[in-house]
C-alpha cells in the first residue's frame, strides 16, 4: 500500500495512494471500505459537532 486510501471528491473513486491533487482528497483511510464511506463519515461528524454547539 502506497499511503493509504483516499477518497477523491471529484469523481468519488477510492485512490490507492495520492493519485490526484489533494484538493480533491479526502483521508488517507487505512482501507479502501473507510475511504468509500468518507462522505458518510464526514456527514455524522459534523452532525454530532452541530448538536454538541447546540448544547454548548
Amino acid at each position: 500500500m502506497a499511503d493509504g486510501f483516499y477518497f477523491n471528491t471529484e469523481t468519488h473513486q477510492v485512490e490507492e495512494g495520492r493519485q490526484s491533487d489533494y484538493t480533491k482528497l479526502m483521508g488517507p483511510y487505512p482501507t479502501r471500505e473507510a475511504a468509500s464511506q468518507a462522505l458518510e463519515t464526514a456527514r455524522r461528524r459534523n452532525q454530532s459537532w452541530d448538536e454538541q454547539d447546540e448544547k454548548g
